[in-house]
């Protein structure tokens, strides 16, 4: 469904259930501001941060919110992984892409003094130490957490030269209790632990959405509880069940999305009792 039926039949300038919605307009989701400015002054000092929490809360769309706001700081270069799961030539490939040097597998020697001159350079220009964002970051192989960590350390551990942001799922603050990758974990400063969110929240989620949307009337009330009530604390499990509502009311052609659609895409079909 494109934008222009979005727009005619509901006044919609974008689905706002959909992934693809414009950055600006991302929610800001509880505590991510809190967090925010917590990296905003880690980027003066260099570390580790790390945001986990379960499948459907957000943390993607976090990450992306934090990126766009920390690339709006004068002079601060953002980098953001797009195969965390690479192997360990692969990583210093994506490495020298991101930072604009060019590394080649077979010496990793001089690429990893070359991406710490380059790191030096830009401290000593701005200040501020370049940023690292990793999506999914629980894919990453341990050897490649490790290159990270002292790839950043300088002067015996008494300098970091980069400030790295690790994102993934709950099984990622587990990895940093294992003996391999305990050094790195003690390192990280800071910490976001997502959970299910409250009704308020979700609540407050949907009327956000909507408003951006452009169509602050696009759903009743009751429709808006009924949803929250049965997302279980999960956005991603909201998201969908609010997309399947308008894709339905866009094929009936309905100009408000109401509790009685709800009732009838999800409530349970009696089911017939058989003749003896």
């Amino acid at each position: 469904m494109n934008n222009k039926r979005l727009l005619a039949l509901f006044g919609l300038k974008w689905n706002p259930f959909l992934p693809n919605i414009p950055v600006h307009s991302l929610w800001p989701a509880p505590g991510i501001d809190t967090f925010l400015f917590q990296i905003e002054n880690l980027v003066m000092d260099g570390g580790f941060a790390l945001m986990a929490g379960e499948p459907g809360l957000g943390k993607s769309k976090n990450l992306q919110y934090l990126s766009h706001k920390l690339e709006r700081l004068e002079n601060v270069v953002v980098g953001v992984m797009e195969r965390p799961q690479s192997s360990i030539a692969d990583f210093y490939r994506e490495m020298g892409d991101l930072f604009g040097v060019n590394l080649t597998p077979s010496n990793r020697y001089g690429g990893f003094k070359a991406l710490r001159e380059r790191w030096r350079q830009h401290i000593t220009s701005t200040l501020f130490r370049p940023i690292l964002l990793i999506d999914e970051a629980q894919e990453m192989v341990t050897c490649n957490l490790n290159e990270l960590r002292l790839m950043g350390s300088a002067q015996f551990d008494s300098e970091c030269l980069l400030t790295v942001i690790l994102c993934g799922d709950l099984t990622l603050p587990e990895r940093f209790r294992s003996n391999n990758l305990l050094a790195l974990g003690s390192r990280i400063r800071f910490r976001r632990i997502l959970s299910p969110y409250d009704k308020k929240e979700l609540r407050n989620y949907l009327e956000y959405c909507l408003k951006q949307a452009g169509a602050p009337q696009l759903m009743t009330k009751p429709l808006m509880s009924a949803l929250v009530e049965h997302s279980a604390g999960n956005l991603r499990l909201l998201n969908v069940m609010a997309a399947e509502l308008l894709t339905t009311a866009a094929q009936r052609e309905l100009t408000q999305l109401d509790e009685q659609l709800f009732l009838e895409m999800y409530s349970p079909t009696p089911q017939k009792k058989r003749s003896r």
